[in-house]
């Protein structure tokens, strides 16, 4: 019961970059700041917990 729950804590977004509309995916409780790998924009940023997204999310995807 306790090992089922903590699989599925953490999710992965499909986002999509708001300079050239690459679609990218980050992980919900990035620790390092994740750039487009197209044009270098910041799509997320470290937080503490929670990565804050810059980017548009598109879908979760678990």
């Amino acid at each position: 019961m306790v090992r089922q729950l903590r699989e599925n804590r953490s999710k992965f977004f499909r986002v999509k970059c708001p300079d050239c509309e690459n679609e990218q995916v980050v992980f919900e409780k990035a620790s390092t700041v994740v750039d487009c790998v197209v044009c270098g924009k910041v799509l997320a940023e470290p937080a503490g917990g929670k990565a804050d997204v810059k980017a548009e999310i598109l879908a979760t995807l678990e």
